[in-house]
């Protein structure tokens, strides 16, 4: 998974945004002020010009009037170079100290909330969707502050900054630039805090108690303690099961018929992380004590979720002109939805796909069903059973205490130098998840990141241990992106999926750190077909969450149940489009199962894009130092998407070359 990364937004919501509210100051009073700046700074008059603009537009009548917001601009204008740069290194200083503190305090309000401390009570829930920084911005905005970077960094445009180059200094202040652009009031901040706050404690309790399932014979098909959370440890136990043979497919069944329930919300509500009830998912029924209970559906809570953060989002559009979906592509993510959308739209349209599915088929032996997204048999583990790999993860690791002691030696083995590896795994901390687990970055140099999985009483199983080295790869990524960076205002990556490249990368590496790799002459061609097909599923699932997301702003006053009915349709829609031709099986619904989609929203595409970014880091890696290449390679920090790839791996950022990859493959 992903950093805590609703929690990481509403943060730095704080202090990157608020909305315009319309314009106060004359525009005759802005033309003289330009040019009154102009005359001393001739040289930057399309920037000055810019600058006292943007002032403009996020000055309010209580900021000032026309002659006091002329005054300020005239007053804190730095035309000198020097005077420039020092003011920008004095306020990237004091950002890292905020930034910081409000992180730290963050993490302790949410203590309980993200880590296995024990039952929750309401009070935990209250202060962990509390936003202390939620008037933060207000704040910097009434003491000038914001206004001095807007007037003297003004923000570029994508275009602008991917012109600049390799001048350090340039992007530093570009990104500096978009610090403050909208004024978002506190009490919006504070909504959407608490609703993503709501969903991700209702995604993080949704656990299975597998053990109390039972087939129409009556029979339970898994062990009477495992507890499984949706969707993440439901589809790692499909991946475990195809090594079982008859057996797992039996299994996998079962399971894909739990997630059906789920999407379409008839599951009964009783049974949703509770071991008091026996369920057929078959059937639907449930008893308890052997007495039939009466029906009682989850109904459309899901949905209501998913329902809640659009309309807190829609509160934040009145202020930021524009919605959701563009702030999270064409200013989060730096590109465009309608990019992302052709880039996934040609990788699942790509014939190799077809190929790579005839030859899923037959290394199954029977037709494909629709949960065969997750086909697991290209990986090495494959023919490893999975039991005996959580033996020995439960050996390894009975403890976060014993995963944090053994982080250096895993960096090691992935080829670090001791000392490098010991500067790594000092600034990073493990900690023992409520959830499937997730990273969460430091926010200032002398603070850990925080690597957090799932540990069982009995100690980590495997499947807690796959997602730690998952996240574990965000943890270097954020150590040294922070670390290493020559810019605070630099530090981090373009967005998000380039973070869950380096984990996926990690993640890839999973069994050597075991030592469990195995030799294979077979097992680059068997890497390349994995990676298609996993880029496959994401493409489809990242689809799905954008097109439920366009028909939300299309419906807005829409009910959950019909959400509900909506996403459904959309599913089927997208599965017959790119996958039933491949499967040869229409109308599933299984992209719909994705707990990112209440949780995470809009999230899943940095996935795609991070799958598609792993293969080219993972391709530019071969044969060259590993652990040098990824420290220079993520020490390159927040630049834009297009110019980071091509800095670190000299390709544009495209699937093309894993499809090329493929075609070789399958030959």
């Amino acid at each position: 998974m992903k950093t805590n990364f609703n929690r990481l937004c509403i943060w730095m919501a704080c202090l990157l945004g608020c909305a315009q509210a319309s314009a106060t100051i004359p525009p005759a009073v802005v033309e003289a002020t330009i040019e009154q700046l102009a005359a001393r700074d001739a040289a930057q008059r399309t920037m000055i010009a810019r600058g006292v603009r943007q002032v403009a537009d996020l000055w309010q009548p209580a900021d000032g009037d026309a002659q006091q917001f002329q005054a300020f601009c005239l007053a804190n204008y730095f035309a000198d170079p020097a005077e420039k740069e020092q003011v920008f290194l004095k306020i990237s200083d004091y950002l890292e100290g905020i930034n910081g503190n409000f992180n730290a305090m963050t993490l302790r309000l949410q203590r309980h909330f993200s880590l296995d401390t024990g039952p929750l009570h309401r009070v935990d829930e209250l202060f962990a969707a509390f936003s202390p920084s939620s008037h933060l911005t207000d704040d910097l905005y009434a003491a000038k502050i914001a206004f001095i970077v807007a007037l003297n960094f003004p923000q570029l445009s994508l275009a602008e900054k991917e012109a600049l180059g390799n001048d350090r200094k340039a992007w530093a202040y570009a990104r500096m630039g978009d610090l403050y652009t909208r004024r978002i009031p506190a009490d919006v901040q504070q909504q959407m805090a608490g609703v993503l706050s709501d969903a991700e404690l209702y995604i993080a309790n949704y656990n299975i108690y597998m053990g109390c399932l039972r087939n129409d014979s009556g029979e339970a098909l898994f062990p009477a303690d495992m507890r499984l959370l949706s969707h993440w440890n439901l589809r790692d136990e499909i991946k475990a099961d195809y090594a079982l043979g008859k057996q797992g497919l039996v299994k996998q069944q079962m399971i894909y018929r739990v997630m059906e329930r789920i999407i379409a919300q008839d599951i009964p509500a009783p049974v949703v992380n509770s071991d008091s009830y026996l369920w057929n998912p078959f059937t639907n029924s449930y008893t308890k004590h052997g007495a039939e209970q009466p029906a009682q559906p989850e109904t459309a809570v899901r949905y209501q979720k998913m329902l809640d953060c659009f309309h807190a989002q829609q509160r934040i559009d009145g202020y930021a002109h524009n919605t959701y979906i563009d702030r999270k592509f064409n200013e989060e993510m730096e590109i465009a939805v309608e990019d992302a959308e052709r880039l996934f739209d040609s990788f699942l349209s790509a014939p190799e796909l077809k190929e790579v599915g005839k030859l899923v088929r037959k290394r199954l032996g029977r037709k494909l069903q629709p949960f065969d997204i997750w086909y697991d048999g290209f990986k090495s583990r494959s023919n490893l059973d999975e039991n005996e790999l959580t033996r020995m993860t439960r050996s390894r690791y009975p403890n976060a205490e014993a995963l944090d002691r053994d982080l250096p030696e895993i960096l090691k083995c992935l080829g670090f130098s001791l000392e490098r590896a010991q500067y790594i795994a000092d600034k990073i901390s493990v900690d023992a998840a409520r959830g499937s687990g997730h990273a969460w970055p430091a926010s200032m140099k002398g603070q850990h990141s925080r690597l957090r999985t799932r540990i069982a009483p009995e100690g980590m199983d495997y499947k807690g241990y796959n997602i730690a080295i998952h996240e574990f790869g965000h943890n270097v990524e954020e150590t040294i992106s922070l670390y290493d960076v020559d810019y605070y205002l630099l530090s981090g990556v373009p967005n998000t999926a380039f973070t869950e490249a380096l984990a996926f990368v990690f993640q890839h590496r999973d069994l050597k750190v075991l030592g469990m790799e195995q030799a294979n002459p077979e097992q680059e061609r068997m890497d390349v077909l994995d990676r298609a097909w996993g880029l496959y599923e994401i493409c489809g699932v990242s689809m799905l969450d954008i097109a439920v997301w366009k028909w939300m702003y299309a419906h807005p006053e829409c009910k959950a149940e019909e959400l509900r009915d909506a996403v459904a349709a959309l599913s089927k829609e997208i599965w017959n489009r790119y996958y039933a031709p491949v499967y040869g099986v229409k109308d599933a619904t299984l992209l719909a199962i994705y707990s990112h989609m209440i949780s995470y929203p809009l999230y899943l595409s940095a996935y795609a894009f991070g799958h598609i970014i792993q293969f080219q880091i993972e391709d530019y890696l071969k044969g060259r130092n590993f652990a040098d290449e990824v420290s220079r390679i993520y020490s390159q920090g927040r630049l834009t998407p297009n110019v980071w790839i091509r800095q670190a791996t000299g390709s544009d950022l495209t699937a093309d070359a894993l499809l090329a990859a493929v075609r070789e493959a399958l030959k």
